[in-house]
């Protein structure tokens, strides 16, 4: 199908600790709006539903005449290689010195070379991503005046992998596959559940957006029921849609719900922390950082870093929050969903204070 992997030889180097699956490569920009736009654009604010590329020009058409712009923040708008996945991974590598690599394609146009050297540039080994003639995804982020992102991707015409060109070898080594759901990725997610168990990986999965439990929650129930997903994070909204179509569920009964079905059951709660569960071990750990995000997006992402670090690192599950709660809480110091420099620092900072044990590989 045109597919071809990237000539930087996955066959000489080292397996990932921590391999992630994303199916289509992605740019996101990331822009501070007013909330006059947020009325305009499709479907409920602070989730992530598709868009026509007809519809994500549009949109980003009308942001330049909608930008809140900032002294601290001379460039409001930005463009950065994206997606759940592609942000945990980097955040991994990037911040907590862990290896990983990323399985998916991308497309022979400049938002796919920009993708592919982000990840490079941050330790991501990027060898399992196939580069395929077509566009690679974009994803539009609306910051509002409060931190909360809304977000509009378009996939729809970029080239991702297929279930059937995943292999053995792309797993082979590793010991962890991070995946985020997507309906109109279920057979490729169902084939890397399979290859990842038969090569002996935990499987982490996070639930998307409140708009995709919503709307495609049976698919969902089936995932967790395989009793093959490991670990579970789901947010606050997302957990809300969980249990039921009709009422919004608490977050204790949504972490007892995913508790059930996996070893481990997170439930990110914001800037009141979070909920998490191991076996009949619970834990409920506060935020950590300012009360006031300047950007939400990446944060349950960059927490899912934190976390798996923990795990990796085999610290308790109270630690394994905590940390997340570091990451988690750099990455909305800034906009977008990759944490800068200084904001590492932060992090690393606020876990001293915590007495959590520092990356090996510090920047």
């Amino acid at each position: 199908m045109g597919a071809e992997f990237l000539p930087n030889g996955a066959a000489t180097a080292p397996a990932p600790l921590v391999l992630g699956l994303q199916p289509a490569a992605l740019i996101d920009h990331v822009a501070r709006v007013d909330w006059s736009l947020l009325d305009r654009v499709p479907g409920e604010r602070g989730g992530s539903i598709p868009v026509s590329m007809e519809e994500l020009e549009e949109i980003l058409h009308e942001v330049n005449t909608h930008i809140l712009s900032t002294p601290e923040d001379p460039h409001p708008v930005k463009a950065m290689a994206g997606g759940s996945v592609a942000n945990t991974v980097r955040g991994l590598s990037a911040g907590f010195g862990v290896s990983t690599g990323i399985v998916g394609a991308y497309g022979d146009d400049d938002q796919g070379h920009k993708f592919v050297y982000n990840m490079g540039f941050n330790g991501v080994d990027s060898s399992r991503m196939r580069m395929r003639k077509g566009l690679t995804g974009q994803c539009v982020c609306l910051v509002d005046a409060l931190g909360n992102r809304t977000m509009r991707p378009c996939l729809s015409s970029a080239v991702k992998i297929q279930a059937d060109e995943l292999t053995k070898e792309d797993f082979k080594g590793a010991k962890w596959l991070v995946m985020r759901y997507g309906v109109f990725n279920l057979e490729v997610i169902q084939a890397a559940i399979k290859i990842a168990k038969q090569e002996g990986l935990f499987v982490s999965l996070d639930l998307a957006s409140f708009e995709m439990v919503r709307h495609f929650r049976a698919p969902l129930l089936e995932l967790l029921d395989s009793g093959n997903i490991d670990l579970c994070f789901a947010n606050e909204d997302e957990a809300a849609e969980l249990l039921s179509s009709d009422k919004r569920a608490e977050p204790e009964a949504a972490l007892e719900f995913l508790a059930t079905r996996c070893k481990w059951a997170v439930v990110t709660l914001g800037p009141n922390g979070c909920l998490a569960r191991h076996g009949k071990e619970v834990v409920r750990v506060t935020a950590i950082g300012e009360s006031k995000a300047t950007d939400a997006t990446g944060a349950g992402d960059l927490f899912a870093s934190g976390f798996l670090y923990g795990l990796i690192k085999g610290l308790s599950l109270e630690d394994c929050c905590k940390v997340g709660s570091c990451s988690g809480g750099s990455v909305i110091r800034s906009l977008g969903g990759e944490v800068t420099p200084e904001n590492w620092q932060w992090m690393y900072k606020q876990m001293q204070i915590k007495g959590l044990p520092l990356p090996n590989t510090r920047n």
